[in-house]
């Protein structure tokens, strides 16, 4: 899909005296999906970061709307002429984050040397962008990814806080800065272009309404022996609204979560022997949450109700992989 690109550099200088050549090329990649408000408080952030080094990126934003509507164009034309950096506008028609995703790297590819994707519910730090290409340069790594911290946007339950459920995002858990990793989602990573059209990999589009694109294509990235490191300064801000601190939600995530695992991991490997490796593990969840539970259940009159919780996202997660090796698809993004 993605070809090979060279971009032919003239060596112009920058109007701070740097030869273009000399700096890296980032594209920030942004999904949405009828969140106007997060899309422009997003931009907003993007347009405060900072970078230590005298080698500012040459930084573009793309901004692809998976909205047939493209309901997101008017943020992007009131907010983009504004920001210090380009804006690009694309809408995706085609419903399913994989085929969005896709189409901002057939985009960014062509004229980036780094692909970076956030979400559109998240806020970056003002050294994000410079921490993941520090860490990157200093590494020498194919991939970067960071942490991910919650903001709660209203009150919430104290037994959220407490259980700590939005603490680690799944495939997200937190490393010191370089250590080596198998695994990230694409809330915070940073991405050398040349993986894309090196292996020609992309985002599998039988994942668009599951997800679990993101995990399915950074297992294929390692497995092709890519290095993939942790930079744990590179820090962004999830920003939850009340109604996904509800219990009911809490447990249709891990659901899915766990749907989205099995039928990404399903397409990798279809072996037998693997198979039954993937009904040990959601058979293991499964179990271990039923045992749990009663046991959780008393001590929540003492400790609170987030250890029942607990047992219960196991059980939850442990029934989503369990049905997606049984070729049940739950699909969000439909």
């Amino acid at each position: 899909m993605y070809q090979k690109h060279n971009v032919a550099n003239e060596g112009r200088l920058t109007e701070g005296g740097l030869d273009e050549a000399t700096r890296p090329r980032a594209c920030i990649c942004i999904l949405t999906y009828r969140r106007p408000e997060g899309l422009r408080r997003l931009l907003g952030a993007i347009d405060h970061l900072i970078f230590s080094g005298p080698e500012v990126p040459d930084l573009e934003v793309v901004v692809v709307d998976n909205d047939p509507s493209g309901s997101a164009r008017e943020v992007c034309e009131s907010v983009g002429p504004t920001l210090r950096w380009p804006v690009e506008y694309r809408t995706e028609p085609r419903r399913g984050i994989a085929h969005a995703r896709n189409a901002a790297v057939a985009y960014a590819v062509e004229g980036s040397d780094f692909i970076v994707f956030i979400d559109d519910d998240e806020v970056p730090e003002p050294a994000w962008l410079d921490e993941l290409l520090r860490v990157q340069s200093a590494y020498d790594a194919d991939v970067v990814s960071g942490p991910v911290f919650p903001h709660f946007c209203d009150r919430v339950p104290r037994w959220v806080t407490r259980g700590g459920f939005f603490d680690q995002a799944f495939a997200n858990p937190r490393y010191v800065t370089g250590h080596p990793i198998k695994l990230t989602a694409t809330g915070n990573v940073l991405i050398r272009t040349g993986v894309f059209t090196e292996i020609n990999v992309e985002f599998d589009e039988r994942l668009g309404l599951t997800g679990g694109e993101d995990i399915n294509f950074f297992k294929r990235v390692h497995a092709a022996g890519y290095s993939m490191v942790y930079a744990g300064e590179a820090r962004v801000h999830e920003w939850i609204p009340g109604s996904r601190t509800d219990a009911w939600w809490m447990l249709k995530r891990a659901y899915r979560l766990g749907n989205a695992l099995s039928l990404s991991e399903a397409y990798l490997d279809r072996t037998p022997a693997v198979g039954v490796v993937r009904v040990l593990k959601g058979g293991g969840r499964l179990v271990q949450g039923l045992l749990l539970f009663p046991l959780c259940a008393l001590f929540s009159l003492v400790f609170g109700r987030h250890l029942v919780m607990k047992s219960l996202l196991h059980v939850f997660r442990g029934v989503g992989m369990l049905a997606g090796l049984a070729g049940l698809r739950f699909e969000p993004y439909r």
